[in-house]
């Protein structure tokens, strides 16, 4: 028992160490874009079920939460975005192995209010790709005995999600609800993408549904039979059905 006790001890220690070479600073509750992105029209409006319809015009509201000039709902007020400097010490950083720095980027952000995750860089450089021909896609949340659709935005380096029903209410002025930074700092030397959630409302998503919805949204850019249902919804909407979504994710038809 003592044996096992100083071995927690030391991990504990080691641990602790790594964080303080790493890790700068505590995150705040910022929400990282600031800049804003030209985004390209659809060109007709995205028809789905009554539930889950999207109200035209999709282009204004990629162009959210990025410049204090933008418009929001009442009361939010977008952060200047945290440089991955800011937040470890990156010449310190080059001297650890990815397996160090994923476990230490993720357990950081683990109850914070905030999403840590890695990916690799080739996984990146295939979202990078994809999401650059189609930027939309709606995914549903499972709550209960029923779901809420979310309506996302990818445009790398960030993504951006935000309830389809706030954006069908409030259209250019709907706020996100949660958005997604992804750092390419060691892609080259460590195959290694950080990715930082930040929960814009903690009101509206739990962390473990933004892991969640992140992790799912990434799935379906990067499986090459799901990303045929993000194809179809940014090409030929008309023929999209929500309904597979459903069943990608093995969630009833309600």
């Amino acid at each position: 028992m003592q044996q096992l006790t100083s071995r927690i001890t030391t991990t504990a220690k080691v641990s602790s160490l790594l964080r303080t070479i790493l890790l700068k600073e505590a995150p705040s509750s910022s929400w990282p874009p600031s800049r804003s992105f030209s985004t390209s029209s659809l060109q007709q409006r995205v028809k789905i079920p009554e539930k889950v319809a999207i109200p035209g015009d999709l282009v204004k509201w990629g162009s959210l939460g990025f410049c204090r000039t933008s418009r929001f709902a009442s009361g939010f007020k977008p952060l200047e975005p945290k440089p991955l400097d800011s937040i470890m010490d990156l010449n310190r950083a080059n001297n650890r192995s990815p397996e160090d720095l994923a476990s230490i980027w993720d357990d950081y952000h683990l109850g914070r209010g905030h999403i840590g995750l890695t990916m690799k860089a080739k996984l990146y450089r295939l979202l990078e790709q994809r999401s650059s021909d189609c930027r939309y896609f709606v995914v549903p949340l499972w709550r209960g005995s029923g779901y809420t659709t979310m309506f996302a935005q990818v445009q790398l380096p960030y993504m951006l999600f935000t309830g389809l029903e706030d954006y069908k209410a409030r259209g250019t002025r709907a706020s996100p609800y949660f958005t997604a930074t992804f750092y390419t700092e060691f892609a080259g030397s460590k195959d290694l993408v950080l990715i930082r959630g930040d929960i814009v409302f903690t009101s509206k998503l739990t962390d473990e549904e933004a892991k969640w919805l992140l992790e799912k949204t990434q799935s379906f850019y990067l499986n090459d039979v799901r990303y045929k249902l993000v194809e179809c919804f940014n090409k030929e909407p008309r023929d999209f059905e929500f309904k597979d979504v459903l069943r990608a994710l093995d969630m009833p038809i309600l």
